[in-house]
């Protein structure tokens, strides 16, 4: 069913959306001269990549007999209680490297470089951080193997691919639609999203892998107790 595609898919997806990174890049470059190119490019190659990965992954994991007899195979289960467990971990991490009370949150030292940076570079990075990130290379790769295992038709899954790429690059769709159709506003919109973020970084990924190691792990005891 068609449902079961979107409602397996649909945590992953938000998961990839609220990623404070993606969003905290895509503000800073559509504060440089040539943000707007670069906004898009950055983008464009957001979306292209995750389409790319989650489709492969659902046609491998359909094509692996993901879902058999209406049931989803005990193998998907394993790989996402394997996700689980890997979320767990990164959220323990995570939290300890909160910074401590007065302390200032640091951000990645190749986010000073964004203002130099071409659209081939800010499309370099959209790849990197969709398909190379550990949570979110997890999250898309747990997201369409969910896919793959429910009982949607051909056509259900891709279309369920199409809205998982599209939840998912919501971090980086909103901040470029606020930008392009926001005016004299929009600077000052995404400064503050940017300042929050930036502040808040360690915090809701802490939160957020903790919660996506549970749903996954949760998920998978469920399958194999089926």
């Amino acid at each position: 069913m068609m449902g079961d595609a979107i409602g397996q898919m649909l945590a992953p997806a938000v998961g990839i959306a609220i990623s404070p990174v993606p969003i905290i890049a895509v503000v800073l470059m559509l504060a440089t001269p040539r943000g707007r190119v670069n906004g898009i490019a950055f983008t464009a190659a957001w979306m292209v990549t995750l389409a790319a990965l989650s489709t492969a992954v659902v046609l491998l994991g359909s094509g692996a007999g993901a879902h058999q007899d209406g049931e989803t195979a005990s193998w998907v289960s394993w790989v996402k209680l394997a996700a689980g467990v890997l979320f767990i971990v990164l959220g323990l991490k995570q939290w300890k490297g909160l910074p401590r009370p007065g302390q200032e949150a640091g951000l990645p030292g190749w986010m000073k470089a964004i203002d130099t940076f071409s659209p081939g570079k800010a499309a370099g990075l959209a790849a990197a951080l969709s398909g190379l990130n550990p949570k979110n290379l997890v999250l898309a790769v747990g997201g369409a193997l969910s896919i793959a295992g429910s009982s949607a038709s051909a056509g259900g899954k891709m279309l369920a691919v199409a809205l998982f790429v599209l939840i998912a690059s919501l971090c980086a769709l909103l901040p470029l639609g606020v930008y392009l159709i926001g005016g004299e506003k929009s600077a000052r919109v995404l400064e503050s999203w940017k300042s929050w973020m930036a502040a808040h970084n360690g915090a809701i990924m802490t939160v957020l892998l903790t919660v996506m190691g549970a749903k996954f792990i949760g998920d998978a005891l469920s399958g194999l107790a089926a």
